[in-house]
């Protein structure tokens, strides 16, 4: 072989070696982006709380308690109230009634007799299938009331008794009446709330329970 052929072949050789290095090579890969850190401190300098940064939810608005009495001290009425009778130490539910004038309470087995020349009664609070103590009270007077299902008018007694309804204590006069057929064994009247008590007929029990 003379040197031309020589040549030749030896160039030959070496562009191949040059392809396979050339496709040998691995394609570069991406380089990953650098992660970004997350602030720890906050724009003033304070370490950043990550319990604060989740929304908290507002706490529910509490309802202001309604006033129970005027500016003047009379009470506030709703149009069912609890009331505590002292003397049988019992609390019963009541309907105030400014339309009536007196009072009345669910009177059962009325027993009239005299003690010392007067007038007295004897008597228990009977509603809902419960009855008080037997309780005596003197007559204060007899009123006729006729009843608008019946032509007949009925004398009942009419009694002074303590009630308390709030921090209020006070005696007021009560017609005693049989009651069980209605809602309420005791209705309060305009001789209650004249002077210490206004109605509010879109409440009820505004005052608090006697315990």
């Amino acid at each position: 072989m003379d040197k031309a052929s020589k040549a030749l072949v030896a160039m030959l050789l070496s562009g191949g070696l040059m392809a396979c290095s050339t496709t040998s090579q691995k394609p570069e890969e991406p380089q990953p982006k650098p992660a970004i850190e997350e602030p720890k401190d906050k724009p003033d300098g304070s370490e950043v709380d990550k319990d604060k940064q989740i929304a908290e939810k507002p706490k529910p608005v509490k309802p202001k308690p309604q006033p129970k009495k005027t500016g003047d001290g009379k009470l506030i009425l709703g149009q069912q109230e609890w009331v505590y009778v002292p003397g049988l130490e019992e609390n019963f539910k009541a309907r105030i009634d400014t339309g009536a004038t007196t009072s009345s309470i669910s009177a059962t087995d009325i027993v009239e007799f005299e003690r010392d020349g007067q007038d007295w009664v004897k008597f228990t609070i009977e509603h809902d299938g419960k009855k008080s103590k037997q309780m005596a009270l003197p007559v204060v007077r007899w009123v006729k009331v006729r009843q608008s299902s019946s032509e007949e008018s009925q004398r009942r007694a009419v009694v002074e008794s303590w009630v308390q309804l709030g921090d209020l204590k006070e005696k007021t006069e009560f017609t005693l009446a049989d009651r069980t057929h209605l809602n309420y064994p005791l209705l309060l009247g305009r001789s209650f709330v004249t002077d210490v008590a206004i109605v509010d007929v879109s409440k009820e029990f505004v005052q608090k329970k006697h315990k």
